[in-house]
């Protein structure tokens, strides 16, 4: 008589194996979520550096900014960027006429929660992160 053997994995090899992917997702998870980020940013600020260029086209055809985001049509862009991570606030640049826009993310970036540009492009951030570089690379 032949003995019948067994072909397969045992439980506790099951088990090894699942505690390799899960250390392996626990270690690659947070790097990929932070390129994912890091990637709607670079949207964020394109957005920022379009409606800025639109607003200096405004202001040599109107001697005015637009300083309302009830008035953004004028621009020829939504207050939503085209994929709508970021929404846009216009305000006056104060006292010295200018602009500030405030892109603020849709998509839960505590690090970086938004990205501001004014009329003479100096570039702003605020969130958890405390390097403006960080946000802006």
């Amino acid at each position: 008589m032949k003995k019948k053997t067994q072909a397969g994995f045992t439980l506790i090899e099951v088990m090894i194996v699942v505690a390799i992917i899960g250390i392996l997702a626990a270690i690659a998870y947070p790097s990929y979520d932070e390129y994912v980020k890091r990637g709607n940013r670079t949207e964020g600020q394109a957005f920022l550096s379009d409606v800025a260029a639109r607003q200096e086209r405004y202001f040599s055809q109107n001697n005015a900014y637009i300083t309302d985001v009830a008035n953004i049509a004028k621009l020829g862009v939504t207050a939503n960027s085209p994929t709508g991570k970021y929404s846009i606030v216009l305000a006056g640049g104060g006292g010295g006429g200018g602009y500030t826009l405030t892109a603020n993310n849709q998509f839960s970036d505590a690090k970086c929660a938004t990205l501001t540009l004014n009329a003479l492009g100096v570039r702003g951030s605020s969130g958890s992160r405390s390097d403006n570089n960080d946000c802006w690379r």
